[in-house]
């Protein structure tokens, strides 16, 4: 974890000092991550003064768990909320799929922990209406398959190395694409949509929040502007993207590799 630019004091999720309270202006402003061959990339952007995404990428066994959050802005301290959503989310993931867990149940699982995770970030009914707030999105991958579970408008897509790819979630959203359903102590109770796939070949599932999907939404324009690198540069090429076609709000994107079992 990188100190305090003053004091060299430990640095709080929210990007401030726990010792004397600094703004650290570059706190997560760019975040690269490799696990296992799957990787994301998330940028603060061109407009915003902080990261408010989050995301955690691990492995259990023969699974890769990968949770995308993106803190709501108009929300009480949302970069908080993202990171204890994804962090929440994760956790029981793995637990689930470690206990042998089904993974529609594992991803049901991890979205009511992260729901009362974000809910307890508001300390009492008080702070209601400006309750820390964030979507969520996650998915497991393993040599079957993969499963993906989503609250909000972040994002999940198959996209495979041939043939079309396809949107895996649906976005919560009503007129002028306002939310009508996210994490938090003043959201309705979370009813995630869970899909599964079995591809017949190779490809990548593709978790982001809508700093990416404002600029790159269909299946086939995300997979050509990835490219055929690696994880980490298929990523990087997504964020770029967003960036440089305007950077409205924070963008990230995480790949999860799937490569079908021999016969």
């Amino acid at each position: 974890m990188t100190p305090c630019a003053r004091c060299a004091g430990t640095v709080a999720p929210d990007g401030h000092c726990w010792d004397c309270g600094l703004a650290q202006s570059d706190f997560r402003a760019h975040v690269e991550s490799i696990v296992d061959g799957a990787a994301f990339v998330t940028d603060r952007g061109l407009r915003r003064a902080v990261n408010a995404d989050a995301v955690v990428l691990t492995a259990v066994g023969e699974w890769t768990v990968g949770v995308v959050c993106d803190g709501v802005s108009l929300s009480a301290r949302p970069e908080r909320a993202a990171q204890v959503a994804a962090e929440a989310g994760a956790a029981t993931l793995v637990k689930g799929l470690a206990a042998d867990t089904l993974p529609e149940t594992a991803l049901t699982d991890s979205v009511a922990h992260a729901a009362r995770a974000v809910t307890a970030l508001a300390g009492g009914p008080s702070t209601l209406g400006v309750a820390p707030a964030a979507t969520y999105v996650a998915a497991v991958v393993g040599p079957q398959g993969l499963w993906a579970a989503g609250v909000g408008d972040s994002r999940a897509y198959w996209l495979p190395d041939e043939g079309p790819g396809v949107l895996l979630t649906e976005d919560d959203t009503g007129e002028h694409d306002a939310l009508t359903a996210w994490l938090g102590a003043d959201a309705p109770d979370p009813h995630p949509l869970l899909r599964s796939h079995r591809p017949p070949g190779p490809g990548r599932v593709l978790l982001c929040t809508d700093g990416l999907t404002r600029y790159l939404a269909d299946p086939a324009d995300l997979r050509t502007a990835a490219g055929t690198g690696d994880s980490l540069h298929a990523a990087s090429a997504l964020v770029a993207h967003a960036l440089t076609n305007g950077g409205h709000d924070n963008v990230t994107a995480a790949l999860i590799p799937f490569r079908p079992p021999s016969p």
